[in-house]
């Protein structure tokens, strides 16, 4: 069972993580633009193996199959509509000749929300297991770092001092853990349907990797090569998480890993059982 310490620590981390990125960027660009093409299809391997095999899956165990998928449409949709109207999640995409850039306090507000919301797909993961929090945690700081790199160079752009991007962006990922702080609080209460949200928060990170991040490899990828590392990174992504998950539930969380095989030994059997009724 999680903690309250759980999802603080956790969800600072997650932030800390997020951060090196833009910390890079200040100190170093190259460095900083080698990470990001590193981490950015890593990310999105890292996103589909945590929603696949671990946000949905432990979603469909709490609830109704079709109330989770439900819940995930919306996510998708939900955060369609907010990059639509409000450039939340592609003004990372901006290049520094684009008219279009948002302003500085709208990257800020924008990379704010974007970090709530990660605390709220953390907090719900921790709600369901520790290593389902975990896992989560490392897949969102996976997509923030290559994410923060754009918050950082864009926010210099704009003619803030590296010192004050620095600390406006400090003050940003602290959100992610008053949004999970929040969130476990009303989830332990019982207040929350836990299962929707898994759902939700699985649409969230779907939507990232999949409009977000894998046009971004195809772009980059030579078009004469049908394979390259940037592929084979997402490739990489997809089997450390999956690899990730099943470790973490059998040894930091056997106990929910033994109700999850004593549920499918009773499903079993009520499948025998009606079966035989035939």
């Amino acid at each position: 069972m999680a903690t309250y310490l759980d999802v603080l620590l956790f969800s600072l981390l997650g932030g800390v993580i997020s951060l090196i990125g833009g910390v890079l960027l200040i100190r170093k660009r190259s460095t900083a633009e080698k990470l990001a093409k590193y981490a950015t299809p890593f990310a999105a391997g890292a996103l589909l193996s945590a929603v696949f095999l671990d946000l949905l899956h432990e979603g469909v165990e709490m609830t109704e199959p079709y109330n989770v998928m439900l819940a995930a449409l919306v996510g998708i949709v939900l955060f369609f509509f907010a990059e639509r109207f409000l450039h939340w999640f592609h003004h990372h995409h901006v290049n520094e000749k684009s008219e279009t850039d948002p302003s500085s306090s709208l990257v800020i507000v924008g990379d704010t929300m974007h970090n709530i919301l990660d605390g709220v797909a953390i907090a719900a993961s921790f709600l369901v297991s520790v290593p389902t929090g975990i896992v989560t945690t490392l897949a969102v700081a996976a997509h923030e770092i290559p994410q923060e790199i754009g918050d950082f160079g864009l926010l210099l752009k704009k003619g803030l001092s590296r010192k004050k991007v620095l600390l406006v962006n400090i003050m940003s990922a602290l959100a992610t853990t008053a949004a999970a702080l929040l969130t476990f609080a009303l989830g332990s209460a019982d207040k929350l349907p836990i299962g929707v949200l898994l759902g939700l928060s699985a649409g969230f990170l779907l939507y990232i990797a999949m409009s977000d991040i894998i046009p971004d490899i195809h772009e980059s990828t030579p078009k004469k090569k049908l394979l390259d590392w940037q592929p084979l990174m997402l490739l990489f992504g997809v089997i450390a998480v999956a690899f990730t998950i099943n470790i973490a539930h059998k040894y930091i969380d056997p106990e929910h890993g033994h109700e999850e095989g004593v549920k499918t030994e009773q499903h079993a059997d009520e499948t025998e059982e009606a079966h035989a009724d035939e």
